[in-house]
């Protein structure tokens, strides 16, 4: 459970939101604090991308899934390993899919 202006959002014991309707910009910041990471403006394309991927397909994307099509939108630099490591140290695919408020992706450990 996390409480962020007052309003209290159920997740999972690793953090992922229970009800993927209760993300905001607002979650995803405050989670992204809870790692001290803050939040560029690439951080972003990552979330959003995310977003709209579950949005077409139904489940988070891994990180295989990531690296073979995330450049394609966002250029060549997205589909590097080391990239989105940079950019999310905890690990890109489920670290990224959690401040989007996504679930966990399948396949990820």
């Amino acid at each position: 459970m996390i409480a962020i202006n007052g309003r209290e959002i159920a997740t999972d014991a690793e953090g992922y939101l229970a009800n993927l309707e209760d993300w905001t910009d607002e979650v995803a910041e405050f989670l992204s604090r809870q790692d001290q990471l803050e939040l560029t403006e690439r951080h972003w394309k990552v979330l959003r991308w995310i977003r709209d991927y579950y949005q077409e397909y139904g489940t988070a994307p891994n990180l295989r899934i990531m690296t073979k099509t995330i450049g394609e939108a966002l250029g060549g630099e997205y589909s590097e390993k080391k990239f989105l490591f940079d950019l999310f140290p905890y690990g890109p695919a489920k670290q990224a899919a959690r401040y989007a408020g996504m679930p966990k992706p399948t396949g990820c450990v």
